[in-house]
């Protein structure tokens, strides 16, 4: 009998002893961002950590860049794996091959992962505004008049890169060409104004300026700034400043998206996390020096360069917000992008099934 009591009693002892590391298990959520200042919320949050704790909401570094717990109101809910992702496109292909749970990424790049069936939805925006139009330093436009007119007149097609099929930059300047009956084609040898390039990358922006493989670029912040701190490039104009005044201001370009069968399986989770995007969101706007500095650290550029950024990051779906999404899917139509579900559609015949504003509603 005494044995069999020291028996129970070593059972529940190690039942007790076994019960903090279960209730310490929390799910593990996928989540990637891309080196851009368009991320800088989720780059500060990674950054500062318990530094933040006063919002209620926080990071703990576990492995430097690679993984964090995420900790609400001092418990821990969730263990977030970082993935860098090299632009909206790849991120989109991320979640079709259920690589990531979560991920940031352009509007577009979602618009179009959905179009082709991939169960992913829009969260919150990330940001609005950011994006440039950059020629060589040396280059004889002063304006967006003049940058068209050398369109116009040209003898052979003015070569302009971007980043990412899918990228707010390259949809937001296509459909401007769009609007100014500017012809634009990919497609060597083709008759057209502009021959679009794709550097696959934001790190071959600069490079593919300075050797002279295109003749102006279309890119996020902070590589705009960062062209003319080095003396490579000018910006022309930040294209929320595109005629006609107004329209393509405060547009959408970076949104948190997550996969449908995670915001079913792990919804508290999800809303922590866009949780802990506005908190540092809102964080970002009132020290923008400091964010700044945070996010070139993060990135490894001049934090001169970052400091100059005209981004404003927000998670607010505004019907500023909704109405520049609309027009992003109009344009995405009319240029073919389109070639499932999305085709033929407009915003409001698709919004239920694309966006879920649910966490920050």
């Amino acid at each position: 009998m005494k044995k069999f009591v020291v028996l129970c009693l070593s059972v529940l002892l190690g039942l007790a002893a076994l019960s903090p590391s279960m209730a310490a298990e929390v799910p593990t959520v996928r989540v990637s961002y891309i080196f851009t200042t368009h991320h800088e919320p989720f780059m500060v949050a990674m950054s500062k950590c318990e530094g933040l704790k006063d919002q209620g909401i926080w990071l703990e570094q576990v492995v430097p860049k690679e993984k964090y717990d995420l900790f609400v109101d001092g418990e821990k809910v969730a263990r977030l794996n970082v993935v860098v992702a090299k632009s909206g496109s790849e991120t989109a292909v991320l979640f079709a091959q259920k690589h990531i749970d979560l991920g940031m990424g352009s509007l577009p790049a979602m618009m179009t992962a959905r179009d082709k069936g991939t169960p992913v939805k829009v969260l919150c925006p990330l940001h609005a505004d950011g994006i440039g139009l950059v020629v060589p330093s040396n280059s004889p436009y002063g304006s967006w008049d003049e940058f068209l007119d050398a369109l116009r007149n040209s003898d052979k097609p003015i070569k302009v890169g971007y980043h990412s099929p899918t990228s707010a930059p390259r949809i937001i300047f296509e459909s401007a060409m769009f609007d100014n009956d500017i012809s634009v084609t990919q497609k060597m040898g083709e008759d057209a104004d502009v021959f679009l390039v794709d550097l696959k990358s934001t790190s071959n922006l600069i490079p593919a300026l300075t050797s002279g493989q295109v003749d102006a670029w279309v890119g996020p912040d902070p590589f705009p700034e960062m062209a003319a701190f080095r003396g490579a490039g000018k910006v022309l104009m930040d294209l929320r400043d595109l005629p006609p005044a107004g329209k393509w201001s405060n547009f959408p370009c970076c949104v948190v998206a997550a996969r449908e069968e995670t915001i079913a399986s792990d919804g508290p989770v999800v809303k922590a996390f866009v949780d802990l995007m506005t908190k540092t969101c809102s964080w970002c706007n009132d020290n923008k020096e400091e964010a700044a500095t945070l996010g070139a650290g993060w990135i490894g550029i001049p934090a001169e360069a970052a400091k100059k950024s005209t981004i404003v990051y927000t998670t607010d779906p505004s019907e500023n917000w909704i109405t520049g999404a609309g027009v992003f899917m109009t344009y995405l139509d009319k240029m073919g992008k389109f070639k499932g579900s999305f085709a033929g559609k407009r915003l409001e015949d698709v919004q239920e099934g694309l966006f879920d504003f649910s966490f920050v509603r």
